[in-house]
């Protein structure tokens, strides 16, 4: 059995349907079902609804053979797993904002609020830029606007939410996408279960890009 480790959420949902198409269905999961393993009726996959954030731990451990995570949580947890390809959906990207017509003081460190510290540390010391990193877990946006951090590191998709708040991107970190993912042992032992599924995915995701 292929143990899958979903997030929950529209990325996992979109996950799901690109692994019902590589022929990989689960009824329980067309269903109004809350279990959070669940099994295909012919016993060849078990999908694991976890929180996005869990899905490299759960790969990582070997509680799931592979997964679907988005490249940001990837990054920023640094968990000891391979990635396998990108899937090409849930687009997106991690930007620097900040209030509209903000001036950077050089001579002083960067107050920066954002969820990812990991990874606004590693962008900016490959800038030699010296930050200072106020973690935050949610509105991210409020900060600059309060005075609590001179710009945000965070994911943006729209920028509707920037604008409405006044703010504006002024640097791009990375683009984010949804990632498939293979617990180490996995990949080496269960070769059979995993090839002939990223095999498929290739096929499938190859003939969207073509049409």
């Amino acid at each position: 059995m292929l143990n899958i480790a979903l997030p929950k959420g529209r990325l996992g949902d979109k996950a799901y349907r690109l692994f019902n198409a590589c022929g990989y269905p689960c009824a329980a999961m067309e269903q109004d079902d809350r279990r959070l393993v669940l099994v295909s009726d012919d016993k060849r996959v078990q999908y694991l609804l976890v929180k996005p954030s869990d899905v490299p731990i759960y790969v990582e451990h070997g509680a799931a053979d592979v997964g679907v995570v988005g490249k940001d949580v990837l990054l920023e947890g640094g968990n000891d797993v391979y990635e396998l390809m990108d899937l090409g959906f849930g687009a997106c990207r991690m930007c620097v904002a900040a209030p509209e017509g903000f001036r950077e003081n050089l001579g002083a460190p960067l107050r920066v609020a954002t969820k990812y510290p990991a990874i606004a540390k590693r962008y900016y010391a490959a800038k030699s830029r010296d930050i200072e990193v106020i973690k935050l877990n949610g509105s991210i946006e409020l900060a600059p606007l309060l005075g609590l951090s001179d710009v945000i590191v965070d994911i943006v998709e729209t920028g509707s939410t920037l604008k409405q708040n006044h703010l504006e991107i002024l640097e791009t970190v990375l683009p984010i996408s949804a990632r498939l993912i293979a617990n180490k042992a996995a990949l080496k032992f269960k070769t059979c279960e995993i090839q002939p599924l990223l095999a498929t995915l290739q096929t499938i995701l190859k003939k969207g890009e073509n049409a």
